[in-house]
């Protein structure tokens, strides 16, 4: 099987295989994947890779038109990643950074390198934490729910592993809105694609194993930075998506404050038939790179329903790219949370994907 280079799928992705990205055409069943629309709006069956990445540049215009669109190159400073302080524990060493990702604004982070013998650079993962206060503390362990300590668990698989406070989360303060974005969302993708380019920076990283892990809040910001970063090959979603009419019974307005998508509210007043898109799109637009799910049966944020729903849609353009084994889901007996089972689970798929699959 061929599938496209990091670097093709980023380019059919702005120019939409000929078609103009900002003047994408509406889909009003976002379940129905293998449509494509022409350029005279009339549906076309997807047949083809090829057909697929005109249908996949219209769902990232979707997507921009409720977030925003994504910053250009003049935002992309260097790193200049600074270390406050580094602690050497049970086999890795936490370091507490800072790294600029525009001018003007550093974002804080642990990094986790670990110490045990290894050949050759490693995998790497980015993940990102739940609504939580604390933000980036959670996932490298210094929390109380160590269910959701998956960045220090993985560094202890061998992962080198960064973990990132959100806007407005942890010890980072900034005003997204007053910097320019439509979305913190958009802010969020931003951050991340910079996260990305500091582990692929990194002499300890293999920049061709990198992936995305996150709870709740992380969940969905893991799928959304790596919707428009190729460079992330596996993605895990602990509680982060259903579709939008099984959220809340249809009641999308928790997507829509500040630290998420005002323009939900603000230019869709809320209308699930006049938002351009799901999750299933979303999902479906990860293709083929890995995705895995973790949605228990009772979460109360995203009903198990809707998201059994988007890896059933998804599952049609994974099969179009000869990769269904690179998507995965688990249903655990539980309520919003990531019990050790099903991590355990994401930590074997992401060595299927990162580690065996090379």
């Amino acid at each position: 099987m061929k599938w496209p280079t990091a670097g093709l799928i980023l380019l059919l992705a702005a120019t939409g295989s000929g078609h103009d990205p900002r003047h994408a055409p509406l889909y009003p069943d976002h379940r129905m994947l293998l449509v494509v629309k022409d350029e005279k709006g009339l549906d076309q069956p997807v047949r083809s890779i090829a057909d697929w990445e005109v249908r996949r540049a219209h769902i990232l215009a979707h997507f921009a038109e409720v977030a925003g669109p994504l910053p250009t190159g003049e935002r992309r400073v260097p790193l200049a990643m600074e270390t406050l302080s580094e602690e050497r524990l049970e086999g890795y060493i936490r370091k507490k950074i800072r790294f600029a990702v525009e001018p003007g604004d550093r974002v804080p982070a642990w990094l986790l390198l670990p110490t045990s013998a290894g050949n050759g650079p490693r995998p790497a993962m980015l993940a990102l934490h739940q609504t939580i206060a604390i933000g980036k503390d959670e996932p490298v362990g210094l929390g109380t729910n160590q269910e959701l300590a998956y960045a220090r668990e993985l560094v202890q698989r061998g992962y080198v592993c960064l973990a990132p406070d959100y806007p407005n989360f942890g010890e980072y303060k900034v005003d997204p809105y007053a910097l320019g974005y439509a979305s913190a969302t958009m802010k969020g993708v931003w951050n991340h694609m910079r996260a990305v380019d500091l582990l692929a920076s990194l002499p300890e990283v293999d920049p061709g194993r990198i992936g995305v892990i996150g709870h709740s809040l992380g969940g969905h910001n893991a799928i959304f930075v790596a919707l428009h970063d190729s460079r992330i090959r596996a993605v895990v979603s602990s509680c982060g998506f259903c579709r939008f009419p099984r959220y809340d019974a249809g009641n999308v307005a928790g997507w829509s404050h500040r630290g998420y998508m005002p323009r939900l509210r603000t230019e869709y007043n809320l209308d699930l038939k006049r938002i351009p898109f799901d999750f299933s799109e979303l999902i479906a637009a990860l293709a083929p790179r890995g995705f895995f799910t973790n949605s228990p049966l009772h979460d109360a944020n995203f009903d198990v329903t809707g998201a059994r729903e988007c890896i059933a849609d998804a599952t049609l353009i994974y099969k179009l790219f000869q990769a269904r084994d690179r998507l995965a889901a688990v249903h655990p007996d539980a309520q919003h949370s990531f019990p050790q089972p099903s991590r355990e689970a994401a930590y074997a798929f992401l060595k299927h994907v990162l580690h065996d699959a090379r």
